[in-house]
């Protein structure tokens, strides 16, 4: 199977401009695309891993991707898919951000001797001359167009500024530029940038010539790969500082029984084959489908020795198996306990299980808070250092949420 096909087999392609020739140049890696990136904070998460995924596989098919930092659009905000306006960052904190992102793409993308490039928008947008870009772009966009398109409909009730009503000229015109400066012929976003892409693909064909090969091809990265991260931005991230690589491998060990063979099929890479088989799995089996998801996943994220060591952890937890020094483990100090011991509240807080005393105390009185195999139902109660096992005691909010409690 071609990669185009593979990419329509998986359930990433959305919507083309032209499948006949993307999907010739795609299979004989003809492709130099691209995909932007907003350095809204320090780490990449959940939410951006088809894009990732899919630009390391059309990277292996000999396509050659390009990681837009949208430095200069950051500055203002895309107002696709939100309902009010973004906070405005530093310079300084984009650039940051910017790093990060490299460091952790490098890991799906190899950027070596010319294969991939990483650029920042902001090499020309901070550059341009306000009133010179409006007479040079500004002719080419319909205003009853634009107010058509739903990245904005979505924002007029509440009020549309005009700082945002630009980002649309701003990202076509990043397709521009990346068009003459790079020859990148392609673009890849999620649903909801349709109109920005078709934007950008407009702005080439009458700027440049009408037979620009200026492709645009829109994945399912709202509606489904977006959709993963949701709930998780903002603490599903891929660096292992802000989410531990158990944690992350119980994100994906947890996805409904509806996702799961989707995210197989969207973000792993395994054969097409291999996955088709677990179709027919049903009941315990999608457990099992749910573990080849996650280690897959951490495998590709952290590296293989990190994933062995999340899924040991998980079994030791979850099913009497595995290496229980692979738990997540808190380690208590005697500042911990002070005199009296460490209430059960201010162990919970401390594991990270819990955000506030408020709701650790609402997770006791609700009967969902258990230490060492012992339900705790009273908020008052006090935790001591003989109270803790040698090897460690578990502490476990729920069915799913649990730290291994150990004495430094």
């Amino acid at each position: 199977m071609k990669i185009y096909d593979e990419l329509v087999a998986r359930g990433l392609i959305a919507q083309v401009t032209n499948e006949e020739e993307i999907r010739e140049m795609v299979d004989n890696g003809k492709a130099t695309f691209y995909i932007g990136f907003d350095p809204t904070a320090d780490s990449l998460h959940v939410g951006h891993f088809m894009a990732l995924c899919l630009m390391k596989r059309l990277q292996m098919a000999g396509n050659k991707p390009i990681a837009l930092i949208g430095g200069g659009t950051a500055m203002i905000g895309d107002p696709s898919g939100r309902t009010d306006m973004r906070s405005m960052m530093t310079p300084e904190t984009i650039q940051h951000n910017c790093d990060c992102f490299k460091v952790q793409m490098s890991r799906f993308i190899d950027f070596s001797d010319g294969k991939a490039l990483m650029v920042n928008n902001a090499d020309w947008l901070l550059k341009q001359n306000y009133v010179e870009f409006i007479r040079e772009i500004g002719p080419c966009f319909s205003v009853n167009n634009m107010l058509r398109a739903e990245c904005y409909k979505q924002r007029m009730e509440k009020g549309l500024s005009f700082l945002e009503f630009n980002y649309m000229l701003m990202q076509s015109f990043d397709f521009y530029m990346l068009f003459q400066e790079y020859g990148c012929n392609m673009q890849f976003g999620g649903d909801d940038q349709w109109s920005n892409m078709l934007g950008g693909t407009e702005l080439i064909r009458k700027k440049l010539h009408k037979d620009a090969h200026a492709m645009t091809i829109t994945l399912l990265m709202n509606s489904e790969g977006k959709k993963m991260g949701k709930t998780a931005k903002g603490a599903v991230w891929l660096d292992p500082n802000k989410t531990s690589p158990f944690d992350f491998y119980q994100y994906w060990r947890n996805v409904g029984d509806q996702d799961v063979l989707k995210c197989l099929r969207m973000l792993t890479f395994l054969p097409l084959e291999q996955i088709d088989e677990m179709d027919k799995w049903e009941g315990s089996q999608l457990n099992k489908a749910k573990e080849i998801l996650a280690f897959e996943l951490t495998k590709l994220v952290h590296g293989e020795e990190e994933a062995k060591k999340a899924e040991s952890g998980a079994k030791a937890m979850f099913a009497g198996a595995g290496d229980a020094a692979n738990m997540p483990t808190v380690e208590l100090t005697a500042e911990d306990f002070g005199e009296e011991g460490i209430d059960i509240i201010s162990l919970l807080v401390k594991a990270e299980l819990v955000k506030t005393r408020s709701e650790g105390r609402r997770a006791c009185e609700q009967g969902g808070v258990t230490f060492a195999d012992a339900k705790v139902t009273d908020f008052k109660k006090v935790i001591t250092k003989e109270d803790i096992a040698a090897e460690g005691s578990v502490l476990k909010r729920g069915k799913k949420a649990f730290k291994k409690i150990v004495v430094k």
